[in-house]
């Protein structure tokens, strides 16, 4: 019987470091989070707006979920300002949180009426886990509470 012979040590013991050495060490690092697309909003009489989840992100990958609904206030101005403007410019004024958030493409309805704020522009943001902001939906008017 004929023993098997390494033509070349050096070669071998090359081909095992490399393929032993090669990857990456310790955990995995996660794909970095796509914004969402923009919460569809539209107002609901006078202090409610009705929400529909977005179900996937800008990348058009579907979205798992939405960790915050944030609702952005910018105060009257001269011109009605773009939504960007409003999420650059505005102030958070209320959020609500998992779990008492629907799934993505569900409803959701919030209701303002706590919010004291003059007349003014506001927008509703979708907030993917890691605080990764989505695109901010359409602005609605919004009206002074005294009216």
């Amino acid at each position: 019987m004929r023993s098997f012979r390494l033509a070349n040590p050096l070669l071998a013991f090359t081909l095992s470091l490399i393929s032993f050495g090669c990857g990456r060490k310790g955990d995995p690092i996660p794909r970095p989070r796509a914004a969402a697309l923009p919460v569809e909003a539209q107002l609901q009489g006078l202090r409610q707006v009705r929400l529909r989840l977005p179900t996937a992100d800008v990348a058009g990958a579907p979205l798992v979920g939405v960790e915050i609904v944030r609702v952005l206030y910018l105060p009257l101005g001269l011109v009605k300002p773009t939504p960007d403007e409003v999420f650059s410019r505005g102030e958070v004024v209320l959020e609500r949180r998992r779990p008492d958030l629907p799934g993505p493409g569900q409803t959701l309805v919030m209701d303002l009426k706590s919010l004291q704020r003059p007349q003014g522009w506001i927008v509703v943001v979708a907030v993917r886990l890691g605080d990764v902001a989505g695109r901010p939906g359409v602005v609605l008017p919004w009206l002074d509470p005294a009216f």
